[in-house]
Order: structure tokens, then sequence, then C-alpha cells
């Protein structure tokens, strides 16, 4: 075997140790919940997605949590801000590059607001949409689908959203896997 040869394999041997253990590291269990509440299914273009999501935040009593991809709806960005003011705990995650590239991000409006923001750049996309509120009340609500925060989301494109009401088990599921992304992620306005 040539040198060459020989770092080669090493490096081909070493890349695959690495990617066995990163296969082996455990991932967050699958979760199953019994039925309870209400689910509600909305799609666009037809159904006024925008509307509920509005509503349900300013319904909120104690949490909101958001998770998004992109994010450029104003309307539900000053949702999250009038809650924010009243006392509401409001945070959000998003996705880095879009958050920080998309020209009519709502991301500085809400940081601007003081709404704490965090940005996800652990992955190709932090693609979640989600929605939860007062997840630790029997009125749980989460909200989750294709649907991004967005106008062309609402106007032009084919979105879904399915709505768990009266459901604190799905909602503490996703605040769970909120909690885990945000742990990771950085506050917007910390250097990367």
């Amino acid at each position: 075997m040539t040198p060459g040869r020989g770092v080669q394999a090493a490096a081909v041997a070493g890349a695959l140790a690495l990617a066995a253990a990163v296969l082996a590291l455990p991932a967050p269990a699958a979760v199953v919940l019994p039925g309870s509440g209400s689910v509600e299914l909305a799609f666009t273009p037809g159904d006024a997605i925008d509307d509920r999501l509005v509503a349900l935040v300013d319904t909120a009593q104690r949490e909101v949590l958001v998770q998004a991809f992109s994010f450029t709806q104003r309307r539900f960005a000053r949702a999250l801000i009038a809650a924010h003011r009243r006392g509401v705990a409001v945070a959000v995650l998003a996705d880095r590059a879009q958050a920080l590239e998309t020209p009519h991000s709502a991301i500085g409006e809400l940081v601007a607001a003081g709404v704490p923001v965090w940005l996800d750049g652990r992955h190709a996309a932090a693609h979640n949409k989600v929605l939860i509120v007062d997840a630790a009340l029997p009125r749980a609500t989460t909200v989750t689908g294709s649907y991004n925060f967005t106008v062309a989301a609402q106007k032009r494109n084919a979105e879904n959203v399915a709505v768990f009401r009266d459901n604190p088990g799905v909602a503490q599921a996703y605040r769970d896997n909120f909690l885990r992304l945000q742990a990771r992620a950085l506050r917007h306005g910390e250097p990367v």
C-alpha cells in the first residue's frame, strides 16, 4: 500500500467511526399520547389561519412559544409583542439564516420590542412551524403544520395546520422539544 492510500484509508475509517458514533446517539423518543381535547384542521388557501393564530396569542395567559422557519407576518409579530407587554412569557426560536437573511423578516421587530428570540443555526434548516400556548394549563393549545408565519403562507401557498386544543400532553411534548432546541441555540445578538 502506498503512503497516500494509507492516509486515505485512515481518514475513511475515522469518518466511518465518527458517523457510527453520531448515529449511536439517542434520539428523542417518539411520543404516543392518549387523545384529549379537540383537533381542528385548517388549510390555505381558504381558511384564515392567520386569524386563528392571532386569536390564540391574544388569549394566552402565561406562556407563548413559537418555532419558526420563515417569519414575515407583521400582524402575528404584533400579537406576540402585545402578549409580551401584558406579561405573558413569550419566546421565539427561529431558523438563523431565515431570520438574518430574509429581507422582510419580522424577527428584528420582535427583538426591538424585547421579545426573547433564539436563533437555531445547528441544523441545515430549523424547519419547525409551531405555536404553543399555555402548555401548563388544561386549556393548552398547540398549532403545527406546514404553515410558515408569512403573508405568502396565508395568501399564496397551499398550507395546513393542526390545532390541538385543550391538550396539555401535546403542548408539553412540543414545549420539551422547544426547550431542547433552544438550549443549543444562540440568543439573537450573541456572537456566533
